[in-house]
């Protein structure tokens, strides 16, 4: 049976390298000949973007929070296709909602088995790297700690007491050191690394991380550590049996689902931000997806429902506001009852207008808001909300899990106006005005709150049943 070679890349918090020594590990192996299927744990949608660009495989999510850990254990399991999983944990490896950790890397690497890899930010401290990595190895046995790769190491000497403290105290192998780097191939935006779609050079900036790695990393002794996981047989059979037994009770709209449903995405640069699960869910439905650019199409093509994901509407806001053609389109697509569900960029796109340094750049109006980019996040994290009235999607009464991730906010919010309505309780998190979101209008719904398909079934038995209601008008 495959073992599903594995390793989880944690760190001690956000911003300690997890993300180029992923991207490095992945492009290295790569060039070995090694076939990396890689994942991602946390609502990241960037991050995610640059592991598959440099895995040339799609990169599926992990997140306990938003995702059960029976389908997180069939997810792994029916996505690995390769010769080793790279897994990014997000923030601190035992960073999660509370004090107790939950939904943490760690939670998610005690439920896969999977070895850790630690990186650990080495900026001004040398014995206290040793004590940092004693207690993430003592907060909990049932994490198995791997190894250790040190990061930003500013010479020999910092590297060579580092190495002795862990050697001395912590009894783990060192497997790399970083030293600190002053290359500007990862440009930041305001929320993350800018994405690969948008980087001038996507295949240099992985060629240069690929270099670090194996310059600077012990990569044989990495694959062996991912080699020699533990067995995931007795979790299959003991967790996957309820994945199993509930696959035979699918909603009945799942199991009869219209033909040649034909659903449109909107993605281009400027709208991104998709789960790839969420599109396999509408293609193993029997849906068949029209991939559109409201950048560069006329108008909106035929079809009987549309999905705008999130995104960066607000760097094209020139070109969105000038492909005059297909916002009319849409706009008249959306008047005439075509199901529409939009995902915070997809949000701002559906607004009047978004307002940026004082310049008011007209968008799709199908909803009275505008919006405006602050320097600051508006919201930023896991959310949960109640579905409290009536709506094209969802069922009253739904509790949904989803996140949150954006500095634009509406500068003219109402509660209730004409024909546009709230259909969401936020029982965590900000969403649209004052603790509602998910604004509706005909056939249309557009929200903050990103949901993932293998946590919310409810989303694409959504989306299905629009469409095919549509589709028999």
């Amino acid at each position: 049976m495959n073992n599903y070679p594995r390793i989880v890349i944690a760190g001690i918090r956000g911003g300690s390298g997890k993300t180029t020594l992923s991207l490095g590990l992945i492009t290295a192996l790569s060039q070995k000949g090694l076939k990396v299927t890689p994942f991602k744990k946390g609502p990241d949608y960037i991050d995610a973007g640059w592991m598959s660009a440099a895995a040339k495989n799609p990169c599926y999510n992990l997140d306990p929070f938003l995702i059960t850990g029976e389908k997180i254990l069939d997810s792994f399991i029916s996505h690995f296709t390769g010769d080793v999983a790279i897994i990014e944990g997000n923030r601190g490896l035992y960073d999660g909602m509370d004090a107790e950790g939950s939904y943490s890397t760690a939670e998610l690497a005690k439920l896969l088995k999977a070895p850790v890899i630690l990186i650990v930010d080495c900026t001004k401290m040398t014995k206290t790297a040793a004590a940092i990595v004693l207690g993430c190895m003592n907060m909990d046995k049932d994490v198995q700690i791997k190894g250790i790769v040190l990061n930003q190491v500013s010479g020999k000497r910092h590297e060579s007491v580092i190495r002795q403290s862990i050697g001395r105290y912590c009894s783990l192998p060192v497997l790399g050191t970083i030293p600190r780097l002053e290359s500007e191939e990862f440009p930041e935006r305001h929320m993350g690394l800018t994405p690969y779609q948008e980087h001038p050079a996507t295949e240099n900036a992985l060629l240069f991380v690929g270099e670090i790695a194996k310059k600077y990393l012990d990569i044989d002794r990495i694959v062996r550590i991912a080699r020699e996981a533990e067995s995931l047989t007795s979790v299959i059979s003991n967790e996957l049996k309820v994945t199993s037994d509930k696959s035979k009770e699918k909603d009945s709209a799942l199991r009869t689902p219209p033909s040649a449903l034909k659903i449109g995405i909107i993605k281009d640069s400027a709208f991104q931000f998709y789960y790839p699960e969420n599109l396999d869910e509408l293609l193993s439905h029997g849906a068949k997806i029209i991939e559109i650019s409201a950048l560069r199409e006329k108008e909106l093509p035929d079809m009987d429902a549309l999905y705008i994901g999130g995104g960066f509407p607000e760097t094209h806001a020139i070109a969105l506001a000038e492909n005059i053609g297909f916002l009319i389109s849409l706009k008249k697509a959306i008047t005439g009852g075509l199901p529409v569900y939009a995902e915070c960029g997809g949000l701002m796109y559906l607004g009047e207008g978004l307002l940026l340094e004082n310049k008011m750049y007209p968008m799709a109006g199908i909803f009275p808001l505008v919006f405006s980019l602050e320097k600051k996040p508006q919201a930023h994290g896991y959310s949960i909300v109640e579905v409290i009235r009536k709506n094209p999607f969802y069922a009253e009464g739904t509790i949904l899990r989803g996140h949150e991730f954006h500095y634009s906010k509406p500068v003219n919010a109402f509660k209730d106006l004409n024909n546009f309505y709230y259909a969401f309780k936020m029982k965590r998190g900000v969403g649209i005005y004052e603790g509602m979101d998910g604004i509706c209008h005909k056939n249309t719904i557009a929200t903050y709150t990103h949901l993932h398909a293998y946590g919310a079934k409810e989303w694409i038995e959504g989306m299905l049943r629009s469409a095919a209601g549509f589709k028999r008008q």
